[in-house]
């Protein structure tokens, strides 16, 4: 690819998967996109999807595309995204993330492959103080 036609890196940007418990002791799964950069992100678009192939039979299973959008992420700060269901954890669950800081374009593809959102692989996420899988 051209020099030219790649974007800004994206940097101190990030995607987490965290658990909480619901009303009645029930496991919930929230997607939050973080900004740990000095800078304020705006006009944020997020596109997410999952893929890959059923376990017990070889097929390939693609879930529907949901997008969504925040108008400003301020510095340190994080949001919610959606939540996502633990049926999907089995596949490539992916996040292109796009938004732009003083004019610049900025875009990332963040994915959790297959099986890495798990309890075992949660760790302490200080900007939410919780525990949950991230990807930067």
């Amino acid at each position: 690819m051209r020099e030219e036609l790649k974007g800004p890196e994206v940097e101190k940007v990030g995607v987490a998967v965290v658990m909480s418990e619901g009303e009645s002791g029930e496991k919930i799964y929230n997607v939050f996109l973080l900004n740990l950069r000095e800078d304020i992100m705006e006009g944020i678009i997020i596109t997410s999807k999952g893929y890959g192939q059923n376990a017990n039979t070889g097929e390939k299973v693609e879930t529907s595309v949901l997008r969504h959008s925040l108008e400003v992420l301020l510095p340190n700060e994080a949001a919610k995204i959606e939540p996502i269901m633990e049926e999907v954890f089995g596949l490539a669950n992916e996040y292109w993330v796009s938004f732009w800081v003083d004019g610049k374009l900025f875009d990332k593809k963040f994915v959790f492959v297959p099986e890495t959102i798990s309890e075992e692989n949660m760790k302490h996420i200080p900007i939410l103080g919780e525990k949950g899988v991230m990807i930067m």
